[in-house]
C-alpha cells in the first residue's frame, strides 16, 4: 500500500462526493467536469493557496500543520472517521507512527475472565484485522461456521466473508456488512500503514474477491463502536442482534465487542435458542484459547 497514493484517492474520492451547492458555493455554469468540487474550490473553503491545496492531493501532506488538516476536512465536510483517517494518513506520509503502543503477545488471563463472565451475549476480542482473538461461548457459538477445523488461527471475519462459499449467506445483509468490513480495514491501514499481516490479509483479498476489490477502491472508512447487525445461522436461522464494541485501553489496538437483543423480542428468542444449541454441542470454549490462538498478533 502506498501513502501518497491512498491520500491522492482519499482526498479526490471525497472531493467528489461535495456539490458546490452542499458547500454553499454558486455552481457557476451547467458543463462542470468533475462531479463535486474542483480543487480551487476545496482550496477556497481551506484558505489555502490552490497551489497548495493540489499538492497535498498529490500526496505530499508530510508538512501539513494540524490546522490545515482541519480546515481541508471541514472544507471536504468530512466525519469524524474521515477527519481521523486523514491525520493517520499524514502522520504515515511524515514517518510519524501513532504514539500509543500497540498490544502484542497472548490476552491477558484477566481479560479472558471478563469475557468469560459474560455468559447472556455473545461476545468476543478481536484486532483491527478482524482476527477473533478470543471468544466466548456463546460467541463461538454465534460464529461457528467461521471455525471449521480446517480454518487457520485465529479466525478472520473478513477472510471468511469475502472467500469462504458460506460467507453470503451467513451475511445476509450482504451490501451493508460488505461496506462496513472493508471500511474497518481501510481505517485500520490508516492507523497502521507498516502492519505486514494486514497488508498481506489486504492483498489476499483485493487478488482473490472482486466484491472487495470494488469497495476497497472506495476508500470509505468508519467508526464501527454501535448497532445492529444480521446473521442467518445454519443452526437457528436469521437473527439481527444490537452490538457494541469498546475499545480495551489497557490493550490498545484491540476491541471487545458485544451482542445483545431486547428481551421479549422474536431475536432475543432466537438468541436463547443459540444458547441451548451451543450447550448441546458443547464446543469448546475459547475463551482459553488452545497454543495455536495465542500467538502474537
Amino acid at each position: 500500500m502506498s501513502t501518497e497514493s491512498d491520500i491522492r484517492t482519499f482526498l479526490a474520492s471525497r472531493r467528489a462526493k461535495i456539490t458546490p451547492r452542499q458547500a454553499g458555493l454558486p455552481a457557476y455554469g451547467g458543463n462542470r467536469r468533475v462531479p463535486g468540487l474542483r480543487r480551487e474550490e476545496v482550496a477556497l473553503l481551506a484558505g489555502v493557496s490552490i497551489d497548495y491545496y493540489v499538492r497535498l492531493e498529490r500526496g505530499h501532506i508530510a508538512g501539513a500543520s494540524e490546522e490545515v488538516l482541519d480546515a481541508v476536512a471541514s472544507a471536504l465536510q468530512l466525519d469524524d472517521a474521515e477527519r481521523a483517517h486523514l491525520n493517520d494518513l499524514a502522520r504515515a506520509a511524515a514517518k510519524r507512527p501513532r504514539r500509543t503502543k500497540r498490544a502484542r503477545g497472548p490476552l491477558p488471563d484477566s481479560v479472558l475472565r471478563v469475557l468469560e463472565s459474560m455468559t447472556g451475549s455473545p461476545a468476543f476480542i478481536r484486532n483491527g484485522r478482524l482476527d477473533i482473538l478470543a471468544a466466548n461461548p456463546l460467541g463461538r457459538a454465534l460464529y461457528a461456521p467461521l471455525y471449521s477445523d480446517d480454518a487457520p488461527r485465529p479466525v478472520n471475519i473478513a477472510r471468511y466473508q469475502f472467500l469462504h462459499p458460506g460467507g453470503p449467506d451467513f451475511f445476509p445483509d450482504w451490501d451493508e456488512s460488505l461496506n462496513t468490513t472493508v471500511s474497518l480495514l481501510r481505517t485500520e491501514a490508516g492507523r497502521a500503514p507498516h502492519d505486514s499481516d494486514l497488508t498481506n490479509l489486504i492483498g489476499e483479498l483485493v487478488t482473490r474477491s472482486d466484491d472487495f476489490r470494488t469497495a476497497w477502491a472506495k476508500h470509505n472508512v468508519r467508526l464501527h463502536l454501535t448497532g445492529r447487525k444480521s446473521f442467518r445461522h445454519p443452526a437457528v436461522g436469521e437473527v439481527t442482534l444490537d452490538f457494541d464494541a469498546m475499545e480495551l485501553p489497557a490493550q490498545p489496538g484491540l476491541t471487545l465487542t458485544a451482542y445483545t437483543a431486547a428481551p421479549g423480542t422474536p431475536d432475543h428468542d432466537t438468541l436463547q435458542l443459540l444458547a441451548s444449541w451451543a450447550a448441546t454441542e458443547n464446543a469448546p470454549d475459547p475463551g482459553s484459547p488452545d497454543p495455536a490462538e495465542r500467538q502474537t498478533w
